[in-house]
């Protein structure tokens, strides 16, 4: 089959896909002209992260389209009902990214604990001049061990959150409107395994019990965290997002902010991406990342063998 990996693909994954006789195009092909390139060049598969859409005009406008491929876990730039209902396969990698965006919500953690966010901004500007001033604006940083960690979303993503949690020694609440429970295994460097069973709770005890909160949920009509719910929350509390823009009412998480409701945020996805509003993206009290929650060297190569494993898988059915 020819693949056409618009928004690229790791070398791990074409290796796998060309030594199972498939053809991999890594050409970037713009939107507007995706369905006449898709024609002329006969591409049987289009592998995409979140630039590309593949939406009901273009699996209309392309012939001969067997796969839809997502490099990642949402699916919300493909109309998925759609390309079934037209025998077009859509697949993703729900696990391949757990772990990459699992550590970067704990990287945002641990700088706006320590005021990372700001000192990094700040030490290469007023570093040489005003090294003591620095030093006593940020040295009411607090410790992650005995706070509490709220996890809205308990699958995948968000028991990998509660891993590192617990390896920092953080306490644990979780809320998932589907699941009850978890088992969170551990596996340490000398062979030795924990397990810890957590039960959800309802969302709002963890809002009001949570000292850091973050959502791993998919992309909802309606904001999961809104005016209501950041009022519920603690004065210092600190919530993160790596899990879809429009989950978190930016202007009320401004307004939340600079009235002192919430002590910091942090955000890797944005309502308007690529092009976030300039009073987020300078709010003192942010910490900031360009969507890059799966973007790590491991995840990217696991990501595409994981899409070439199922391709190969359904070509040989």
């Amino acid at each position: 089959m020819k693949i056409l990996a618009n928004d690229g693909v790791s070398p791990e994954g074409i290796e796998v896909l060309e030594k199972a006789g498939h053809q991999v195009e890594t050409v970037k092909v713009a939107q507007e002209q995706l369905a006449n390139y898709m024609n002329e060049n006969a591409i049987d598969v289009i592998l995409v992260r979140s630039a590309t859409q593949v939406r009901k005009e273009l699996i209309d406008q392309v012939s001969g389209l067997k796969i839809i491929g997502r490099g990642g876990v949402g699916l919300d730039n493909i109309d998925v009902d759609y390309a079934k209902s037209k025998g077009v396969e859509v697949i993703n990698t729900p696990a391949a990214s757990s772990e990459s965006v699992a550590e970067l919500v704990m990287a945002h953690i641990l700088g706006l604990s320590r005021n990372l966010h700001n000192t990094n901004r700040d030490m290469p500007l007023e570093g040489d001049q005003k090294f003591k001033q620095l030093k006593k604006a940020c040295a009411g940083g607090t410790e992650l061990a005995g706070k509490t960690m709220g996890i809205i979303g308990f699958g995948r993503i968000g028991q990998a959150v509660a891993k590192k949690a617990i390896g920092l020694g953080m306490k644990l609440m979780a809320h998932d409107p589907v699941v009850e429970k978890a088992k969170i295994e551990l596996q340490f460097f000398d062979g030795q395994e924990l397990s810890f069973e957590v039960k959800t709770t309802s969302f709002e005890d963890l809002l009001k019990h949570s000292d850091y909160i973050s959502l791993h949920v998919p992309k909802q009509k309606e904001y999961v965290i809104g005016k209501t719910e950041l009022e519920m929350m603690k004065n210092s509390a600190v919530i993160v997002n790596t899990a879809r823009g429009g989950v978190v009412d930016e202007v009320a998480l401004d307004v939340a902010l600079g009235n002192d409701e919430i002590a910091y945020a942090a955000l890797d996805v944005f309502e308007n991406e690529p092009t976030p509003p300039i009073k987020l993206l300078m709010n003192p009290k942010l910490s900031l990342s360009p969507h890059i929650g799966g973007a790590t060297l491991e995840a990217q190569a696991r990501i595409g063998i994981e899409l070439a494993d199922q391709i190969i898988a359904l070509d040989r059915k």
